[in-house]
């Protein structure tokens, strides 16, 4: 049901789950998937998005499994995911959880390991640490530390005028971009800001430019950006972007 209340900024679950499918079946030529799954809504939708992507190619996962949410309680699900002996497994969950996961499952089968951005992709590196290198996540922002990204370059000079000490993230600049998006409904609404004045503000404001990230909401469309950009943990500990997985097998 829409939710013609709600604006977002971001790419929804389905879209980095098309975008990882995309990716594995065409870059790689992979066509056993499997799947673990946080069980909960969150988990069961990011499960309903691999899915359905899987089944535009014909595909159907050749195992999923979920874990309980707020547990690290991995191993029937590695279980039954190693099993299935797949290609790739695309995880569902937080950085905890997920990283367990991935450790207990190289013990056994050498698959391609994405992630969802929701899993928290700073947490998920320092969780791995050194066994990190090759794992994919997809973001729904830029990468925090490209400052030739204008808004990722006021992003940082903000978060550092706040705190020295802080470390950039995807995270944090989601919800930069979260609060620079709703000043601009605010501006145009003044003084006289409503719901109706913000929401209609964005709906007719045609394509919203935050300095290098553009936004473009309209009847009907009430999501900003549609972009999922696909990330890897390097040897070095940080994310890098790749266009391609071509050379990752």
């Amino acid at each position: 049901m829409p939710r013609y209340n709600v604006v977002n900024l971001r790419a929804s679950y389905h879209q980095e789950a098309e975008e990882m499918v995309a990716r594995l079946t065409e870059d790689l030529g992979i066509t056993r998937v499997a799947v673990m799954y946080q069980n909960d809504s969150y988990g069961q939708s990011g499960l309903d998005g691999v899915t359905d992507a899987l089944a535009k190619r014909n595909l159907a996962p050749v195992a999923s499994w979920y874990y309980q949410r707020n547990s690290d309680a991995v191993k029937a699900a590695v279980f039954n995911i190693v099993e299935a002996n797949p290609e790739a497994v695309i995880m569902i969950g937080a950085y905890a959880p997920v990283a367990k996961a991935i450790t207990v499952a190289r013990e056994d089968i050498d698959p391609i390991f994405m992630a969802v951005s929701f899993v928290g992709s700073n947490a998920l590196a320092q969780e791995l640490g050194p066994d990190g290198a090759g794992v994919y996540v997809t973001q729904v922002v830029p990468l925090p530390d490209d400052t030739g990204v204008p808004v990722v370059a006021a992003y940082r000079a903000a978060l550092q005028a706040l705190d020295a000490n802080a470390v950039p993230g995807f995270v944090s600049l989601e919800g930069y971009l979260a609060g620079r998006l709703a000043i601009v409904g605010l501006e145009q609404c003044g003084r006289d800001v409503s719901r109706d004045c913000f929401l209609n503000a964005l709906r007719n404001s045609g394509t919203i430019d935050l300095e290098g990230m553009t936004l473009q909401y309209g009847p009907g469309d009430n999501q900003g950006s549609d972009a999922v950009f696909v990330t890897v943990i390097g040897d070095d500990g940080n994310y890098h972007l790749v266009s391609s997985l071509t050379g990752a097998r």
